[in-house]
Formats: structure tokens, sequence, C-alpha cells
């Protein structure tokens, strides 16, 4: 596999360019696909920070830069935007399509040790050892500067891959995240399947039981966390409530924000993206 990237697509986007890539993954064993937002300071020759973004069940590398509205305010704080697709896809895997919050479009970050999903369901190495290496040597990016942040199965997969990578990342947040995947039916499901039916390795990929097993703060600057209180999966899939009570077992300072009548989806997003993209500048800067 290569890694020579293939433009896609390329557009003009308040002063910066708006950019979709495809690429032969080594990783993964077939081709992958992600969005790049370069700001207006990377075209203009220098490596700027970027914040990685990983988006929710049933998504893909387009549906963050054209939903959520956050490439004004990183043109403006000189932030690139990555944003991977949230699964391989053409393995032609028996039912990898029939359900929609397993198989494709629901990679869930990690990689996977059951047949047949162990040869392709490698998101974890291909994002850690992969894209982010790439995207740091053939963009301007600064691969010393990254932060992560999500939405749902992405809030999941940035806490966890920010905890079990320490360094790699010098922000975290997330939107509406699956806390405990191990204690919610999306989480079981897919660790069930990706990870098998010995529950013992599956809290490797459990935002709150890593927090918990912290001996000091990874994050002492501070992790931001929205929730909606409308959000349909709040109850169920989410628990903020454990990884808030995890954090501040070991004293990790989080800022956990509840709002009223805001729901699952990307308005929720909209609404305070401009939020999270300030939160990540200002560590990202230090």
């Amino acid at each position: 596999m290569s890694d020579t990237l293939e433009l896609l697509s390329s557009h003009a986007c308040f002063g910066g360019e708006q950019r979709f890539y495809r690429h032969a993954s080594r990783e993964i064993g077939l081709p992958m696909q992600f969005s790049v937002y370069l700001p207006p300071q990377a075209l203009a020759g220098g490596k700027c920070p970027a914040l990685l973004y990983l988006a929710g069940l049933t998504c893909t590398e387009e549906t963050f830069m054209v939903k959520a509205g956050a490439q004004q305010q990183a043109a403006e704080l000189g932030l690139a935007l990555i944003a991977p697709d949230t699964s391989p896809r053409g393995a032609g895997l028996p039912g990898e399509a029939d359900a929609w919050d397993f198989g494709v479009g629901a990679g869930f970050y990690l990689d996977a040790t059951q047949a047949p999903w162990a040869a392709h369901w490698r998101m974890e190495s291909y994002l850690l050892d992969e894209l982010l290496p790439l995207a740091g040597s053939a963009l301007p990016i600064d691969g010393a500067r990254l932060g992560i942040f999500g939405h749902s199965m992405g809030g999941h997969g940035a806490l966890t891959l920010a905890l079990r990578h320490p360094g790699r990342f010098k922000s975290l947040s997330a939107f509406a995240p699956i806390c405990a995947p191990t204690r919610c039916p999306w989480g079981v499901k897919a660790f069930t399947g990706y990870l098998g039916p010995d529950r013992a390795g599956w809290g490797a990929h459990d935002a709150t039981g890593l927090m918990e097993q912290q001996s000091t703060a990874p994050y002492p600057a501070g992790i931001l966390i929205d929730q909606g209180l409308a959000d349909k999966f709040l109850a169920e899939q989410l628990h903020p409530e454990l990884f808030n009570a995890a954090c501040a077992l070991v004293g990790q300072p989080l800022t956990l924000r509840r709002h009223e009548g805001y729901d699952h989806g990307y308005y929720f997003i909209q609404t305070f993206v401009q939020d999270h993209l300030r939160h990540h500048a200002q560590q990202l800067a230090g």
C-alpha cells in the first residue's frame, strides 16, 4: 500500500481550503478517505496545529466538514481540521452493512481482534500509525501540536485514544460521547463483535475505566464535554455522569456542560463547536 494521497476535490473556504483525499491504507488494507480543512495560515507556508475529529455512527469523512460549521472559526484561530471516515469500506465481509451500529460506519476507533473483522477493522492503528503521520508529512500540519475531539461513537474514540496514547494529543474534548461503552448496548454489541465475548479486555477501550486507572490528571488544563439534555440516547447509551465521577476520582479537571433542549445531532454541534475550537486553540498554543 502506498502513502500517495489522491486529491478528490478542493474548495476555497474562509481564505483556506476544504480538501477531500483518498489513499491506499496499509493498516486497513483498503482505500480510505479523509477530509482536511487547511486554514489560510497553512496555505501561507506555515505548519499549523491540527484537530482530529472523530464522527459518530453512520457518518463519513464528509459529515463534520459539511454539517458542523467549524471552518470559519478554524480559519480565525489558524487550526487545521482532519476528519477520517468512521470505518473501512468495501471489504465485502458477510453482514458488514446489516446494522447501522456495527460494521460499516461503526468502526469504534479500535483494532478488532475477532475474525473476520480483525483483517480490516484496524481504526486505532490506522489513525495513530498511518493517517496522522501521513497528514503531518504531506500537508502543512504540525504533528507535535495535535488535539482530538469527536461526537458520540467518535467522542468515545477521542476520549479513549487520548487516554490510551499519553502525550500524543495535547488537548481533548467531546460532544455527547459514549463514556462507558462496556455498560451500554452500543458498546456491548461492538465490543462483543470486534473484541470477542471475553469482557476482560474491553476495559482497555472504555473511557471511564481508563480514567479511573490514571495516577495523575492526564489533561491538567482541562477536558471539555458538551451534552444535550434532550438527547434520546443520553440515559441508555452515553453515561457522562460515570466519566465525570472518574475524573473527580483522579483530580482530572472536566467541564461537563449540560444543555436543556439540545438533542444528539449536528444542530447541537453547530451551537457549541466554536467553544471547542477555542478550547483546543488555547491549549495547543501553550
